[in-house]
């Protein structure tokens, strides 16, 4: 299925708009959020939003979330498309409590159901949870065009940190999630359920064939004591500088790399509460009798 919002879209005109993008950085996950549009009072789409959790007190807030908020009202924006990746391991999808505040749908690839499959069974979740995706407004497909307002956007799917990633290209720019770091970062890790170091190289290089000055703009970012976080960068600076696949490494050296490394990394602090939330699209289970929401943790399964 195809969305569009117009007649004839930007790319049909040989136009590619260049989108404005305005990133939230969230220190305490290393997550980036972005706001993607054209100009002020246009359709926009918000890419991986933030709710903030205190693991230690199992508390919610919104204020990585209301920053987000208060930029959109006073850019006049009306909100399309609520865009998530992938079912993020390191932090909350804010992603319903922007639809109830600013509108739009909440679009994943259609792979997400591969993932509730995996985890409906590692946290024996409710007989009622639906394994088709339907949490979400919209599942994406490979190559799947949309819209927002005059901007053409492209699905792309990119697995290997988990079998569900997406990457969207929105004009010229590409949000790539979790496939790629910052180049002095390199890449994500393979070694969630369903992840493959093998597939993740196959779905760099797809993201590596794009034109060489495509902005690629990154999920997270985990800067050295040198620098301050960065989320852009460009497929000419990845391919030549990337240090787990830049320069020319094949797929078995990148391979050999990721699992080694990927053999030596703990559990991310919040992937037993932001999995089990993020497979529903953000949504908590329902309270129980005494009014409270609980979470599962699972022993000794991940």
């Amino acid at each position: 299925m195809v969305w569009t919002t117009r007649a004839e879209s930007s790319a049909s005109r040989g136009i590619i708009v260049q989108p404005i993008i305005q990133p939230f950085f969230d220190l305490n996950t290393g997550t980036m959020t972005y706001v993607v549009y054209e100009k002020a009072g246009a359709p926009a789409a918000i890419v991986d939003p933030v709710l903030d959790y205190d693991p230690k007190a199992a508390r919610t807030s919104t204020r990585s979330a209301d920053a987000v908020i208060a930029f959109v009202r006073e850019q006049r924006l009306a909100v399309d498309w609520i865009l998530e990746t992938h079912a993020h391991a390191d932090h909350l999808s804010a992603a319903p409590y922007m639809k109830r505040m600013l509108g739009g749908k909440i679009g994943i690839g259609e792979s997400i159901r591969t993932v509730q499959g995996v985890f409906k069974k590692i946290f024996d979740l409710e007989p009622e949870f639906q394994l088709d995706g339907s949490q979400f407004d919209h599942l994406f497909s490979d190559g799947e065009r949309f819209m927002i307002g005059d901007i053409d956007a492209c699905a792309l799917f990119v697995p290997g940190h988990t079998p569900a990633d997406m990457a969207y290209r929105i004009g010229d720019a590409v949000f790539v999630g979790d496939t790629l770091f910052m180049p002095d970062v390199g890449t994500a890790r393979c070694d969630f359920p369903g992840g493959s170091a093998r597939r993740l190289y196959r779905s760099i290089q797809r993201l590596l064939a794009l034109d060489p000055d495509t902005r690629l703009f990154v999920c997270h970012d985990y800067p050295p004591a040198t620098r301050d976080p960065q989320w852009q960068s460009t497929v000419r600076e990845q391919r030549e500088n990337n240090i787990h696949v830049g320069g020319g490494k094949t797929e078995d050296q990148f391979v050999a790399m990721r699992e080694a490394r990927d053999a030596t990394l703990g559990m991310p602090t919040l992937i037993l509460p932001a999995i089990q939330v993020n497979i529903r699209a953000g949504h908590f289970p329902e309270a129980s009798g005494n009014g409270t929401t609980y979470l599962k943790i699972p022993l000794n399964a991940l």
